[in-house]
């Protein structure tokens, strides 16, 4: 099973990835991290020859879930994908995911991938959440429509996979 996500900042991407991938033990993968090398102290912009490798490397794999807003740079990954999932839920619901995150990572409560700023902050609220153009991903998508779903919630995705592989259950652990 191959599944890929889109969908704004604050959308549940990693959230949906990470239960989906428990729930069928189908590794995830955020595209996030194959665009920025998390190990040095400030996240440092891979070489774009290095990610596009990384990313092939996974959908050469027989089971995956890559979730992620980067899309122009990972066409190949919707037509290799089983099932396309654009996540939208209300965008105040988003607003409000993106303020929870925000606070949750800057006190500690939640690890994050990287140290939240108040720009940032902003930028993920204006531009990628209010920015987010659903009829430009539709667009981007379009050749992929027969397997492509716009969904609310981690659940409605579920309901979509048992509709087409049946009642799946968990191959591996992760």
């Amino acid at each position: 099973m191959k599944i890929r996500i889109i969908g704004s900042c604050g959308s549940g991407k990693s959230s949906a990835a990470m239960m989906l991938s428990m729930r069928y033990g189908i590794p995830f993968y955020e595209m996030d991290n194959l665009v920025w090398d998390r190990t040095f102290p400030e996240n440092r912009r891979r070489p774009e020859a290095e990610r596009n490798a990384m990313l092939l490397e996974i959908m050469n794999k027989d089971a995956w879930i890559i979730e992620g807003v980067h899309s122009a740079w990972g066409l190949e990954s919707f037509a290799m994908a089983d099932l396309i999932f654009i996540l939208h839920p209300h965008v105040l619901v988003r607003d409000y995911r993106i303020l929870r995150r925000f606070f949750r990572s800057r006190t500690g409560i939640e690890p994050w991938n990287y140290k939240q700023s108040v720009r940032n902050l902003w930028k993920m609220i204006v531009k990628w959440n209010h920015g987010f153009d659903l009829a430009d991903t539709l667009e981007l998508t379009s050749e992929h429509s027969a397997k492509r779903y716009i969904v609310r919630s981690r659940e409605d995705m579920d309901v979509h996979i048992r509709s087409r592989f049946g009642n799946v259950t968990a191959a591996k652990s992760v």
